[in-house]
């Protein structure tokens, strides 16, 4: 299946722990001196530059970073787009190329009190990521996806008012399930608002999606910060 347009073609999928080690070396070189914005900007460059050269595992750490700063701007596309770069708003196209690419064999999936470390040759994915994986293998077909689905959904149900990041999957869901033909949406899956937020400093980058659990102000996995 060719990729949609402005998708980069696939070459590999990285394991997490590499790229959150790339990340971490690229973090240590960013100029001290450097206001928030531009480490967030640095960062993300070089990772959205991997991405493009194909390597979606690069891809899902975008993904994941577009949404948080989505979460840390009250919605709005423009100022994240501000801060990022234009043209480098990780939009459903990409979000649908990358999650029909994750390797489910590598897909770390911890139950509930799971301590374990992933491998090093694991994908760990944010809970509202391994949603949408799971929603476009199972409008697929794949059987297996749509009960891993149902109850993910279930298990997901309790904190989801909570997480600020389940509304990423609404909207994931919502154009996955558009049906054939309707007009094509913007490139943007961030939660609409009624106007948008003054400008403001994007907020220094805590821990980001190497985890099962999203941690209390993330909902994702583990990251590298740009602070």
């Amino acid at each position: 299946m060719p990729e949609p347009s402005g998708v980069p073609r696939f070459r590999q999928f990285s394991p997490t722990n590499r790229v959150d080690v790339t990340v971490g070396d690229w973090r240590t070189e960013l100029l001290p001196e450097a206001s928030v914005e531009e480490k967030e900007r640095t960062l993300y460059e070089k990772a959205w530059t991997e991405y493009l050269d194909g390597d979606y595992g690069f891809g899902v750490w975008c993904w994941f970073e577009c949404d948080r700063l989505t979460n840390a701007f009250n919605g709005s596309v423009r100022e994240v787009t501000r801060v990022l770069g234009e043209g480098r708003y990780f939009g459903f196209s990409h979000r649908r190329a990358v999650a029909e690419k994750v390797p489910l064999e590598h897909l770390w999936r911890p139950r509930k009190g799971d301590m374990s470390t992933p491998r090093p040759d694991a994908t760990v994915l944010a809970a509202y990521q391994l949603l949408c994986v799971y929603a476009i293998r199972a409008k697929g077909g794949d059987a297996k996806a749509k009960a891993e689905l149902s109850i993910a959904l279930l298990e997901h149900d309790e904190r989801r008012r909570a997480d600020p990041f389940f509304r990423h999957f609404e909207t994931f869901q919502r154009l996955l399930d558009r049906p054939t033909g309707s007009p094509k949406p913007a490139e943007s899956t961030g939660p609409p608002t009624a106007t948008d937020p003054p400008t403001a400093a994007a907020p220094a980058e805590t821990d980001g999606p190497s985890g099962a659990s999203p941690p209390k102000a993330r909902g994702g996995r583990r990251r590298s910060s740009a602070g």
